[in-house]
């Protein structure tokens, strides 16, 4: 694996925030480089679950798989509950997530993940399924000005999305780039044209939104009463979703008004009161760029069922 070294964003502050306890069941949902995971182990849990769909990541920390504390899992965070059934595992004390991109798929100009350097362009996390350019070659122009402007929220997406279906077919990141930016002149300075649409395209391409939303719900069904979750996210419309996710559960959805009758009372607070969301400091932000637009946003269980779940379900 070839790239800078990946830097675990606010892993103090994650840490802080699983109150990790001796004898504890931990679970990484996105494993990456595992620094989250190592910091986990040093803390005296019992034993550590690692996910990750990418199997370059289970590449990377093949030193943690023979470890007797340490279960690594082929599988999408989506899929947490049947992994750690596969397991014997059917309630856990703390999850984390790491939601987005990791440096060692970013850095690698063959995954296709960046036009910084040309590469084919792929994106696929798990490296298998519908590749960036097998959507751009064969989806109407409609949807992919849809994708870059609800994804990237790219203002210029039906110019881009015209261009797109004029010149294709596009085999690489460096030839997609050089249009985009042909197409959007100078933006904001520091900021490559070719960076929301791309963001777009990878979350599209992976269905990040899609799960996230699969993740969080399984994580709630999964952690036991007093249970932490963590979930750090780089991008508006995952961090939006963590944010309803959690006041929903938690029972902190505003209340009605004259003008908005009050909703009929939902299931009890599967969540308490989620903590304040957490940003990177100015010197994380300085020693690890990558961190600008991380946001964490953390939660602990209560006893009651998961949403949608029945009492007697709950182990």
């Amino acid at each position: 694996m070839s790239g800078a070294p990946h830097i675990p964003v606010l892993l103090d502050e994650v840490m802080a925030a699983l109150a990790l306890q001796p004898g504890a069941l931990y679970v990484d949902a996105t494993l990456g480089a595992g620094g989250y995971l190592r910091a986990a182990r040093g803390r005296g849990i019992a034993h550590a679950y690692g996910f990750d769909r990418d199997p370059d990541a289970h590449v990377l920390n093949a030193d943690l798989a023979g470890l007797d504390d340490v279960t690594l899992i082929h599988r999408a965070f989506a899929e947490l509950e049947a992994g750690l059934a596969d397991q014997g595992v059917m309630a856990v004390d703390a999850i984390a997530f790491d939601i987005g991109v990791s440096s060692m798929q970013i850095d690698r100009a063959e995954r296709g993940f960046s036009f910084q350097a040309d590469g084919p362009l792929d994106m696929r996390m798990a490296q298998d399924g519908m590749s960036a350019a097998d959507f751009i070659n064969s989806a109407s122009e409609a949807e992919i000005a849809d994708v870059l402007y609800n994804l990237g929220d790219e203002r210029a997406s039906r110019r881009i999305a015209r261009a797109i279906v004029a010149d294709r077919p596009f085999a690489r990141t460096g030839e997609l780039a050089g249009l985009i930016r042909r197409v959007i002149g100078k933006t904001e300075p520091g900021k490559d044209p070719a960076t929301r649409s791309f963001q777009a395209l990878r979350i599209h391409v992976n269905d990040e939104l899609g799960q996230l939303d699969a993740g969080l719900a399984a994580a709630e069904r999964l952690l036991k009463p007093g249970g932490r979750l963590a979930v750090v996210s780089f991008h508006s419309a995952e961090d939006r979703r963590v944010k309803a996710f959690l006041r929903d559960r938690s029972g902190s959805a505003p209340a009605g008004s004259r003008h908005q009758p009050m909703a009929a009372r939902g299931p009890d607070p599967s969540f308490e009161r989620p903590a304040k969301a957490v940003r990177p400091s100015a010197a994380e932000m300085a020693r690890n760029p990558r961190a600008r637009s991380a946001t964490l946003r953390s939660a602990t269980r209560t006893a009651a069922p998961a949403w949608g779940q029945h009492p007697e379900d709950r182990a």
